[in-house]
């Protein structure tokens, strides 16, 4: 939120004005339900619906597009992939299709595993994302990750982001500041 919110520059969004800052690159070593600045200011029923749409096959409202469903199948694929070939660059799956409408392309378009050092490394590739609701995918993501990881029988390494217009909706201004400037004790 700070990178948003010191680098980032006014710009228009269907959901209103909005900060856009520059394409962000970033490692989490341990994604956990038990952080603290979520347990404090984290939102459980709009998490669990974010699960429902990461785990579930059909489209839970009021989302377009099922991530379940974009996932799911691939994943197979990819695990069969490193197990024949674990130093592979190639276990890339697309949550994208070609000529699919315009209100329904997701914020998380790709998903990359590779095996380094006996752990399972995913990269998770956004093409925007709200960097105030960001935990709501970080999360879910993790379950992925960990299942994944799970299946290929090795421990879970770290998750790297990339987002490529980084965002913060202008009306969530009151809510992003707590997070961001929590008050000197």
């Amino acid at each position: 939120m700070r990178h948003v919110w010191s680098a980032g520059t006014l710009a228009d969004d269907d959901r209103g004005p909005v900060i856009e800052a520059p394409s962000v690159l970033f490692e989490i070593a341990r994604v956990s339900g038990d952080d603290p600045i979520i347990a404090r200011y984290g939102d459980t029923d709009r998490l669990a619906l974010y699960r429902r749409k990461f785990s579930e096959q059909t489209v839970v409202p009021p989302f377009k597009y099922s991530y379940g469903a974009r996932i799911g199948g691939q994943l197979g694929w990819a695990a069969d992939l490193l197990r024949v070939k674990p130093y592979s660059k190639s276990a890339w799956i697309s949550l994208t299709a070609p000529g699919e409408g315009y209100d329904a392309v997701p914020c998380l378009v790709g998903l990359a595993f590779r095996v380094r050092e006996g752990a399972l490394v995913m990269t998770a590739t956004f093409r925007s994302q709200n960097a105030y609701t960001s935990y709501l995918n970080y999360l879910p993501l993790a379950d992925v990750h960990a299942a994944m990881a799970a299946k290929l029988e090795v421990e879970r390494g770290p998750m790297r982001v990339f987002v490529d217009v980084p965002h913060l909706y202008l009306s969530d201004s009151p809510r992003v500041f707590p997070v961001m400037w929590r008050p000197l004790s």
